[in-house]
């Protein structure tokens, strides 16, 4: 199964379970990673309190606001595309108000204001908790702006509301930011530092996830890995902790087993995981623990160590194959997928034949795959001219997607004739008479409905698969129920 990133920037217009003495419309759209869709819960819980429902009709919409993404330039094309939707709008409802929230926000906050005039608030990823100052500004008639990077993990009090929840899955906040500057990414400018999140408050909040039904629940950040608490602070200051805070500090692969073992029945899943942060440990910790999914999101961005380099991804092609090696040596059937940039800045052909005989090595599940597209601010964009030709760029993406396609095919047929276990999010989206649900590997599983229901674990018998999606016929319950 391939993706590029276009799958990754679709907006989904968010709603929750309205409050009826709420009398405000909030209409909210999320563009981007998986983060940028949590934050968008924090907000609608925080603007829940202001007296907001929210609503998936446009028109009606007090209050209008993107949740925005700069990692690419078609994502940031999209979001200018929704806002010239939003203000055609307003023409129509004067009093309607609109807001840009996340990366974009943070990046592009005077053209949006000052500039181009197009939205009344700007808001960046750290900011959420000032929204009702900020929506007083603009009931007064005035902008509002508030872009300040905090230093801190600012949203653990915060309990998100489930936008459009399936009831099933969940996703979980743990780190914000990142202090890793690959020379591509916009993210340490639009997020900020790292800092991670209070271990005994996300616990809190996997619990409370469990009680109201939830079977499912993936760790957030720009790079899990690296989770460190040790009482507060950046990561960066660890060294000046006192002994204690170092002695009873919690890592990520500490953070698994604590959430494993307080909810056994819940599957775990985590993202980000950077290459040169994930260590031994924890893949030990996910053998250790059933509900621990197998499967891991490790990006390499290229297989050529030159660009890895010049990319300032602080490891090795030969590394990381040391790292695969040993996820498979620990966890055989661990799924892996990818996200690989074509045509990074003085990329060669030899360069890109790394990639591809990378990729043959690992023989990915799936990934992430676009061409390189160069963002102002980054280092990549302030001393490396972006040289290679929109058609070499293309081409190269194209050769990556068939291996990709491939390998996918390969890695669908080895689930069939298996017995697995699947957790049933919802109907398949072929037909009304199959349900849908994934694999511990991540993997879409389709089967018929038979008289199971949302959030059974099923045990399915695989007979056929596509690149991207196996297809089998339930034969019980799974333990796990």
């Amino acid at each position: 199964m391939e993706k590029t990133i276009d799958e990754n920037i679709q907006g989904t217009a968010l709603q929750l379970e309205n409050t009826s003495k709420n009398k405000r419309k909030l209409y909210i759209e999320s563009y981007g990673c998986q983060m940028n869709f949590s934050d968008s819960e924090i907000v609608a819980s925080i603007l829940a309190n202001e007296g907001f429902n929210t609503t998936q009709e446009l028109n009606e919409a007090d209050l209008v606001l993107v949740n925005t993404c700069s990692i690419r330039e078609k994502a940031e094309q999209t979001v200018r595309k929704r806002l010239e939707k939003f203000n055609a709008v307003k023409k129509v409802n004067p009093n309607m108000k609109v807001g840009v929230l996340g990366c974009m926000a943070e990046r592009l906050k005077s053209k949006f204001l000052e500039e181009e005039k197009i939205v009344d608030m700007v808001v960046g990823p750290d900011a959420y908790k000032d929204l009702p100052n900020l929506i007083q500004e603009i009931d007064q008639g005035r902008d509002a702006v508030n872009v300040i990077l905090s230093k801190d993990e600012t949203y653990g009090d915060v309990a998100p509301v489930r936008l459009n929840s399936n009831g099933v899955t969940a996703f979980v906040s743990i780190t914000r930011g990142c202090d890793n500057m690959c020379t591509f990414c916009v993210v340490p400018f639009t997020r900020g530092r790292e800092r991670s999140r209070n271990p005994h408050s996300i616990i809190a909040e996997v619990n409370d996830l469990w009680d109201r039904g939830f079977k499912e629940i993936t760790l957030l950040g720009q790079n899990v890995d690296s989770y460190l608490w040790y009482g507060g602070g950046l990561k960066k200051d660890f060294d000046k902790a006192s002994e204690i805070q170092k002695a009873t500090a919690v890592n990520f692969s500490k953070l698994l087993e604590l959430t494993a073992l307080a909810q056994p029945k819940m599957r775990i899943r985590f993202s980000t995981s950077n290459p040169q942060d994930m260590t031994l440990d924890v893949i030990e910790t996910m053998a250790k623990f059933h509900n621990i999914c197998n499967y891991i999101h490790l990006p390499i961005q290229s297989g050529s160590n030159r660009i890895l380099k010049a990319m300032n991804r602080l490891h090795t092609r030969e590394e990381y194959f040391e790292l695969i090696d040993n996820i498979k040596k620990i966890i055989p059937d661990c799924a892996i997928s990818q996200d690989i940039i074509a045509g990074f800045p003085t990329e060669t052909e030899e360069d890109h034949q790394d990639t591809l005989s990378l990729m043959e090595h690992v023989k990915y599940e799936y990934g992430f795959m676009f061409a390189y597209s160069e963002r102002p601010g980054t280092p990549a964009a302030k001393k490396l001219p972006d040289d290679v030709p929109e058609t070499v760029k293309k081409r190269r993406l194209q050769e990556i997607i068939a291996v990709q396609r491939k390998h996918a095919a390969y890695r669908t047929g080895q689930h069939v004739g298996k017995i697995e276990e699947v957790l049933i999010e919802g109907a398949s989206k072929k037909s009304k008479d199959e349900w849908m649900g994934r694999n511990s590997q991540n993997i879409v599983v389709v089967f018929p409905k038979e008289n199971y229901t949302v959030g059974d674990f099923v045990n399915v018998k695989v007979n056929d698969c596509t690149s991207g999606t196996l297809i089998g016929e339930a034969v019980g319950y799974s333990n796990n129920n």
